[in-house]
């Protein structure tokens, strides 16, 4: 059968669809990259926010309108948290819970076939093989599931369920099985990366990301991965005694430390287990162990009660701590969440407009923080191409997150090359190989 297979949001549902599609492709099926060309679309849907769950149905009907012959999957925390919504949807084949995702490939493949999709040719798909050779640069590996935090506006940890760990040996194998197939880099993902081995380890709790750690320094000292790179940690679960894995120059300078508002008011409101003092004493301890640190971080703006004065104080925090980027996101109440029953909702307009000069500032950080290597020379992943007049122009990717672009005629996909950044160009910087 031919598979369609996509996803919506986190880092964590793309390394959740490569993983189906790796197993339908071992299994004899073959993967397509044209839903009209499909026995079987399948959807890994997000509901973070009202606008994900909005663009999980759109893009659900989508594919019905350019593949109307397929079977429609639908998986994700959407499917998990209102799976009535996607049924009245029409023409849904299957829904699968996120507790049902690990099987989803044989849900899929015993599921009887009907409405065969045209003949594609030979050459539309990808075999086992040829999955692992049309790779990305980046393999994305998920090492954990579920969240036991309590933050009062998060869905997720409804959608996902309790904390759960992968065991050491298969983590280990998988990241292995990805640099035999040639890939650079693995990001660790998951819902709550620091939380990993709690639920293996009962004194865990009591050690910040203890085994967090310890994962990741087997993962340095057992596989040969050229660059290792952590999705995101929670600022109270940031360990100081975890700073000297970085004297590993494969572990990539970039630390992803989630601050949500910069107002202690706001974050005692959200649920969250930090004040702003704190979380500056810890990236003060970062930056002084990992020089050239790319600090990036998440807010949330118009959360319930958000005071003029209140948003005055986070956006001053925010400006202090010289962010590499930001991912600004309008608080959206979600259903079952505490804080969607909070007094002082704030209103759409308030949201929009604190959410442009927070979209703004992080605009501007991001070019401060890379016109600050101007003249050096860095390691670039290089990851696809755009055709200009000149040749190719390529971008990638520093290990500290700048994005880097580079014309050059030669196939440079995959490879990591030593570039002199010589100056901005869009959402980064320009530079020339050094050969």
């Amino acid at each position: 059968m031919r598979f369609y297979v996509t996803s919506l949001g986190c880092k964590l549902n793309q390394s959740e669809m490569e993983t189906l599609a790796r197993r339908l492709a071992a299994e004899g099926h073959t993967i397509v990259h044209e839903p009209r060309l499909a026995d079987w679309c399948v959807v890994n849907t997000c509901t973070v926010t009202h606008i994900a769950a909005r663009k999980s149905r759109q893009l659900i009907r989508r594919l019905h309108r350019e593949s109307p012959k397929a079977r429609i999957a639908v998986t994700g925390c959407y499917a998990e948290t209102a799976p009535e919504e996607i049924e009245a949807l029409g023409s849904i084949d299957l829904i699968a819970s996120n507790q049902e995702k690990d099987r989803l490939a044989t849900l899929l493949v015993q599921s009887p076939l009907s409405g065969i999709c045209q003949e594609a040719p030979s050459s539309a798909g990808l075999s086992a093989q040829a999955v692992a050779a049309a790779k990305r640069t980046r393999a994305f590996v998920k090492i954990q599931d579920g969240c036991d935090n309590r933050c009062t506006y998060c869905i997720t940890t409804i959608a996902r369920g309790p904390q759960r760990s992968r065991p050491y040996g298969d983590i280990l194998a998988e990241i292995s099985a990805r640099v035999r197939e040639g890939y650079n880099e693995v990001v660790l993902t998951g819902v709550h990366i620091g939380s990993y081995g709690r639920d293996r380890d009962g004194t865990a709790s009591q050690h910040g990301a203890k085994c967090l750690r310890e994962l990741v320094a087997a993962i340095l000292e057992g596989t040969e991965i050229p660059r290792l790179r952590l999705s995101s940690i929670e600022p109270w679960d940031f360990d100081p005694i975890m700073l000297s894995l970085w004297e590993d120059p494969r572990l990539c300078r970039h630390l992803h430390l989630p601050l949500q508002s910069g107002c202690d008011a706001t974050l005692h409101r959200m649920g969250r287990r930090y004040t702003a003092r704190e979380y500056a004493s810890s990236v003060a301890l970062a930056r002084k162990a990992i020089p050239d640190l790319a600090l990036t971080t998440d807010l949330i703006v118009g959360f319930p009660g958000e005071t003029e004065d209140e948003f005055s104080r986070s956006l001053n925090f925010v400006k202090r701590m010289n962010f590499a980027r930001l991912h600004v996101f309008k608080y959206s109440p979600r259903p079952g969440t505490e804080a969607a029953g909070f007094a002082n909702q704030i209103h759409p307009d308030v949201k929009r407009a604190r959410s442009r000069i927070l979209i703004d500032e992080g605009r501007q950080a991001q070019k401060t923080f890379a016109a600050a290597f101007t003249g050096r020379i860095c390691q670039v992943l290089c990851e696809n191409s755009q055709e200009t007049p000149e040749g190719s122009l390529w971008s990638g990717l520093t290990d500290n997150y700048i994005r880097v672009y580079v014309e050059e005629k030669r196939d440079l996909h995959n490879s990591i090359l030593s570039v002199q950044l010589l100056g901005p160009l869009r959402d980064g910087l320009v530079g020339r190989l050094i050969v």
